[in-house]
Order: C-alpha cells, then sequence, then structure tokens
C-alpha cells in the first residue's frame, strides 16, 4: 500500500523532561497507556525540518519544505501479543495553514499555523539548528549546538527510548486512531548547549508550566532520514 504521506525529517532538535504522569493522563487516547523509561514518564519539544512533503507520491506546490515544533509524549498499545510503541502530540506548530489544515482532517492533531522561521549551520564538525516561531508580536524558540560525528544510537539507551516510537495516537470521537511512522534508525549528537524560550502556560498550557521551566533530562539532535506515514485507522 502507498504510504499517505512521505518526506525527509531532517536536523530534529530535541529536548526531553521527567514529567508527573498524573499530567499526562488526562490526554491519553482511549486503549492507550503511558510508556515508561525506568520508571519515569516524558515530554519532548522536538523542532525540526520537513522537507520534500508528499501526499500520495505527488509533491504539494508551496508546502514542500517548511518547519515543525511540536510537544510530546509517549505510549503504548496492545495489539495481538505484541505492544505497539508511539507518540501523542500536545500541540504541533507548522507555518502553513494549509497544512494544519490537511493535519487536523486527516489525522486528528493539534495543529497550530503561525511564522516560522530556522538557521541551520554544519559545517565541518560543528552543527547548530535553531527553530524560531511568532505568536503575536514576540518569537519564541528552540536553539541547540553540538560538534563531532554524530553516533549510533545504543540499543535500550534512553535515545532509543526517545526516538523509537513508531505510532501516532489520537483521540476521536468514536474513541482513539492509529498510523504508523516508517524511518530508519537515526544516528545523534549529544547537545553542548541548548535552549529553549517559550511563553509554555498560552502555548502548552499551565500544567506544564513548571515541568518545562526545569533542566531537561537530555538534549540531542538527530540527523533525521526519509519517512512514510500511513493513513490513520480508527480503532472502535
Amino acid at each position: 500500500m502507498r504510504p499517505f504521506l512521505t518526506a525527509n525529517w531532517r536536523y530534529l532538535a530535541i529536548l526531553n523532561f521527567v514529567v508527573d504522569p498524573a499530567i499526562l493522563a488526562p490526554l491519553l487516547p482511549p486503549g492507550t497507556e503511558l510508556d515508561y523509561e525506568n520508571g519515569e514518564t516524558f515530554v519532548s519539544v522536538v523542532g525540526f525540518l520537513f522537507l520534500d512533503a508528499r501526499l500520495l507520491g505527488l509533491p504539494i506546490p508551496l508546502h514542500r519544505d517548511f518547519e515543525e515544533v511540536n510537544l510530546r509524549f509517549y505510549v503504548r498499545k496492545k495489539s495481538a501479543d505484541a505492544w505497539r510503541r508511539g507518540v501523542v502530540f500536545i500541540r504541533e506548530l507548522v507555518p502553513r495553514r494549509a497544512i494544519a489544515l490537511v493535519a487536523r482532517a486527516f489525522y486528528g492533531e493539534h495543529y497550530l499555523a503561525v511564522p516560522m522561521k530556522h538557521e541551520i549551520e554544519h559545517v565541518d564538525l560543528a552543527v547548530s539548528v535553531e527553530y524560531f516561531w511568532r505568536r503575536g508580536r514576540k518569537w519564541e524558540s528552540i536553539k541547540m549546538s553540538a560538534s563531532g560525528e554524530a553516533q549510533s544510537i545504543a540499543a535500550g539507551s534512553h535515545a532509543e527510548f526517545i526516538t523509537e516510537h513508531y505510532w501516532g495516537y489520537t483521540c476521536v470521537r468514536a474513541g482513539c486512531s492509529e498510523y504508523r511512522v516508517e524511518h530508519p534508525r537515526w544516528k545523534i549528537w549529544r547537545a553542548e548547549s541548548f535552549e529553549f524560550a517559550a511563553d509554555v502556560t498560552t502555548l502548552y498550557g499551565a500544567q506544564f508550566t513548571e515541568t518545562l521551566a526545569r533542566p531537561p533530562r537530555s538534549a540531542f539532535i538527530a540527523e533525521g532520514s526519509p519517512i512514510s506515514i500511513e493513513r490513520r485507522e480508527i480503532l472502535l
């Protein structure tokens, strides 16, 4: 079956925060449960480039390349005798209204269209990524820098937990929707510096203000790769 959407995700700046599971419990789609790593739950702020986006193999004029910044958390769902590990998005920012409308219509995701821009420098062994979005008159941002060669992600590591969730789940009127995201295993740089500057209360809700004001558990940049996303299925 042809994927519904294909693209390249590149230069993913990923900030990961330990969060009280009680904050996330009301956001769980029916049939899913929180996915824990060593007894802890996480939310991640992720900024990245969405490149060469295609719907059913067809390029979208003026909407192929753009930025996205999202806040997500990690869940799992039992399917037959196996667990499907996935993510739930709390909010996703993109710069084009049409992209937000399509994502809301076909995936039920919480997209918001705002002005966005980025700055990326990757020269020799130094990499710096910055993603900006504007709400009202104020620019907000996530920034990260690293050096050296990108490293493979070790099996059983924290970075594997964060990056190896291949399903998306959303709440719908009928209960829960599910879709699969496919990509090869990424390589990462450990961040040497990072900054997240945003009015968290108005962007994500007051329940996340304290969590995102604390130091993150980890920060890294993922190289990214081509990805494919299947059409969602409504689970009754």
